[in-house]
């Protein structure tokens, strides 16, 4: 059985690093360092969970979700924002344009690991 792949968005390479070394044993995990990258890895790599930041250069997370949602062929991919600001209307634009959850940073490894769990429903 091939592993689920997750891709992570992160403009900072240390969160991507942090993920893949939390990610890595049980997926597969991609990393796009802006929004246009995460878009054409979405269509290209068809990633089973995107994990994306908001704020990051070229395309900020909520304009990439938004085309990722949009696009027939990456619609039905879960994308779970992820934030260092803990706001209700972050979490409120995020619902809107269609991510299916959200995040704030700092995160514990296990709140990284429920989210996933809860949109890959993969058995550990």
């Amino acid at each position: 059985m091939s592993r689920k792949k997750i891709l992570i968005t992160d403009d900072e390479e240390n969160i991507r690093l942090l993920v893949s070394s939390m990610l890595g044993k049980d997926y597969v995990v991609l990393g796009a360092s802006d929004g246009r990258e995460a878009v054409d890895m979405a269509r290209s790599q068809q990633p089973d969970l995107i994990l994306m930041d908001i704020l990051m250069p070229k395309m900020d997370g909520y304009t990439a979700c938004n085309k990722i949602k949009k696009d027939p062929i990456t619609r039905a991919i879960p994308v779970v924002m992820l934030s260092a600001v803990d706001h209700e209307l972050n979490v409120k634009l995020s619902q809107e344009i269609g991510a299916n959850g959200y995040i704030t940073k700092p995160f514990t490894p296990r709140d990284l690991l429920n989210a996933v769990d809860q949109f890959l429903k993969s058995p550990r």
